[in-house]
């Protein structure tokens, strides 16, 4: 008898679990984040169904299109934004997301500290670090590190931990290390690291959140995670 081929979001986990026990980690203590941008909702069903509750999108507009029906459907489905974030729409991005992965500078911080305190609801916060210094990319050069998490603290950010992007087409593991060094320094605990190509190598490194798309959902327009 032929074995059933495993799922893609079983497969994923599985290899969550066995990165974890390798590294003398509890699998519990991993959240995949199933990165639905660029999908539309007949292709989240099926992971919600399956009891799947972390997913992640890209961009504010497009997550209040897709979301609230769904939310409606499963109201305990926690929602991540892993895009960058510009000012003009923290207020949006606080009333819609449980977690924003990509608090990367001194605009944003006030901006999101404010619309907190409107509000009245505090998603956790990960400060996107620019972990391998490249110009073209978002997050906070490892020396304003410090400074960044000062002002956020200040501002009444809840600061869950770190996050990173590590250079395409290059060993992650440094990366991922370097990321958890910083944090360690830093006091904070949350790990946002691992896409589809390097989950496993990320939550032998300590991720606590890793963000993976493509890998579930197939590669559609810009999905890359």
């Amino acid at each position: 008898m032929i074995a059933a081929t495993p799922s893609p979001l079983d497969a994923i986990t599985t290899g969550i679990a066995h990165a974890a026990r390798t590294a003398g980690r509890k699998p519990d203590d991993i959240t995949l984040i199933a990165v639905s941008k660029t999908h539309p909702v007949e292709a989240i069903r099926p992971l919600l169904n399956a009891g799947h509750r972390a997913f992640g999108e890209n961009r504010v507009q497009e997550a209040a299109a897709k979301w609230p029906v769904l939310r409606s459907e499963h109201p305990d489905v926690a929602l991540h934004l892993i895009g960058q974030l510009q000012s003009n729409k923290a207020e949006e991005a606080v009333a819609l997301f449980d977690a924003i992965h990509a608090v990367d500078r001194p605009s944003l911080v006030d901006a999101l500290g404010k619309a907190m305190a409107k509000t009245g609801r505090r998603p956790d916060c990960f400060v996107q670090v620019n972990i391998g210094a490249e110009e073209q990319k978002g997050g906070c050069p490892i020396a304003d590190l410090p400074a960044l998490l000062q002002q956020a603290r200040d501002a009444g950010l809840p600061v869950a931990g770190l996050m990173c992007i590590p250079p395409a087409e290059i060993e992650p593991a440094p990366y991922f290390a370097l990321l958890a060094k910083l944090a360690r320094d830093m006091d904070l605990t949350g790990l946002s690291m691992g896409m589809s190509s390097d989950y496993e190598t990320a939550v032998t490194l300590g991720a606590t959140h890793v963000r993976v798309g493509s890998a579930l959902f197939g590669a559609r327009g810009s999905a890359t995670a």
